[in-house]
């Protein structure tokens, strides 16, 4: 499988690199990550879709993480509100395996669902990426990204994205865009929060009502 290499640096922490960082503070470098190979040709917009963030052009702008971040979810344990997805294992989500081929991903009943990793210990989250489908060019709803320490996400909960402008999955209703699935999945700044545990809400796609989910990195470092 043909995989390339792209870096991220968030604005934020751009400018607190180049504006000095304290001695305490650690180093920032530009956060790595194999990408898959491109599976669809341009980015054609879906029609009547709510909130859309309008396409980037050219390279996506780079995000800084701490140095010593890492993807903390690699090879984690994952839990869902569909204990029986309708194609694929759950551990696929944290395999390290991007490519969205035909047996690459999982498939989740239609309406609202939910996908959980359990990092082992609580950490400081500095960026989550999730990659839901990218062999076609979609637009996934109800997308709630949320970190906590109580697996039942009853209290303590931070929520770091929200596009469900409707509140459908009783998380609050979001003023995050509804964006066009690529290869280079979607990076959400995780802003230091803290938790053990990782939640992604979506509810189907302008494909289909069905959810899917090829893999979720979380990078950050275990709590001290």
């Amino acid at each position: 499988m043909k995989i390339l290499r792209l870096a991220f640096v968030s604005t934020a922490l751009l400018a607190a690199a180049t504006s000095g960082l304290r001695a305490e503070e650690p180093a920032l470098v530009p956060l790595t990550t194999e990408l898959p190979k491109p599976l669809f040709v341009g980015t054609p917009v879906p029609v009547k879709v709510e909130n859309l963030e309008v396409p980037r052009a050219g390279a996506r702008p780079a995000f800084l993480i701490p140095a010593g971040a890492k993807n903390l979810a690699l090879n984690k344990p994952v839990t869902s509100s569909d204990p029986q997805p309708l194609l694929g294992d759950l551990e696929l989500i944290t395999d390290g395996d991007k490519d969205g081929s035909e047996g690459c991903f999982v498939e989740l009943s239609k309406g609202v669902q939910w996908v959980q990793i359990d990092l082992g210990a609580p950490a400081t989250l500095n960026a989550l990426l999730v990659w839901h489908f990218h062999a076609q060019s979609r637009v996934y709803f109800g997308v709630v990204a949320q970190v906590s320490d109580d697996p039942d996400f009853i209290s303590g909960v931070t929520t770091l994205y929200n596009n469900d402008i409707k509140n459908v999955s009783a998380q609050g209703a979001g003023k995050d865009p509804t964006y066009i699935e690529t290869y280079e999945g979607r990076i959400i700044d995780a802003k230091g929060a803290r938790g053990r545990y990782v939640r992604f809400y979506s509810n189907g796609n302008t494909g289909s009502s069905l959810n899917h989910y090829i893999e979720i990195e979380v990078w950050g470092t275990p709590a001290k």
